[in-house]
């Protein structure tokens, strides 16, 4: 039955059975429907299997936990991913002491380029992620957030709880140090 269920109903109205109807075993749709890619993006950011499953499986308690708190502003899928970016940001930040402004400071590059000028047609996926697991987790995640996953400006700075312009500059940041680290390994 809920095999049915879940090609019939959008995310939105399963939610809304579980919040209004106590279906608690609906839930199970979301989870495996999200559940590996929610998986992917704790890895990518923490790069340890077990710490990445542990994490996944505490983002859906807090997410099943919270999920009356979910207003259907964005889509679920946002919504989830921006937990899931918040807390291994946030784990990161606890475990190993990772703050943003302070590493941005010990890392700086020489200039903001603008990104704009600068086209690199041929950049392979590997080596791109290659490049991105060079910048702070706080800069990847951005740079998933916006090009990955989409999220606007305003999405990603209420995700990190961050001003937007704050936003808005720390992406610009990270797309001049992920081409700098590039060149800089590349093309030099």
């Amino acid at each position: 039955m809920y095999f049915r269920l879940s090609k019939e109903l959008k995310d939105e109205e399963i939610i809304s059975k579980i919040i209004s109807e106590k279906e608690i075993d609906l839930f199970q749709i979301l989870y495996e429907k999200y559940h590996p890619k929610v998986l992917d993006k704790c890895y990518s950011l923490l790069k340890n299997k077990e710490l990445a499953r542990e994490t996944a499986h505490d983002i859906f308690t807090k997410v099943y936990e919270n999920l009356e708190s979910f207003k259907g502003k964005s889509s679920f899928s946002s919504w989830l991913y921006s937990i899931t970016y918040n807390h291994c940001i946030d784990y990161l930040r606890l475990k190993k002491k990772l703050h943003y402004p302070e590493w941005n400071r010990e890392n700086e590059i020489p200039e903001i380029i603008d990104e704009s000028e600068e086209v690199i047609s041929d950049i392979s996926y590997d080596r791109m992620m290659e490049i991105l697991d060079l910048l702070h987790t706080e800069e990847k995640a951005l740079l998933m957030m916006k090009y990955n996953d989409n999220f606007s400006i305003k999405h990603i700075s209420e995700a990190l709880r961050i001003s937007e312009s704050a936003a808005k500059m720390r992406i610009k940041r990270a797309k001049a140090r992920l081409l700098f680290l590039y060149k800089k390994k590349y093309m030099s």
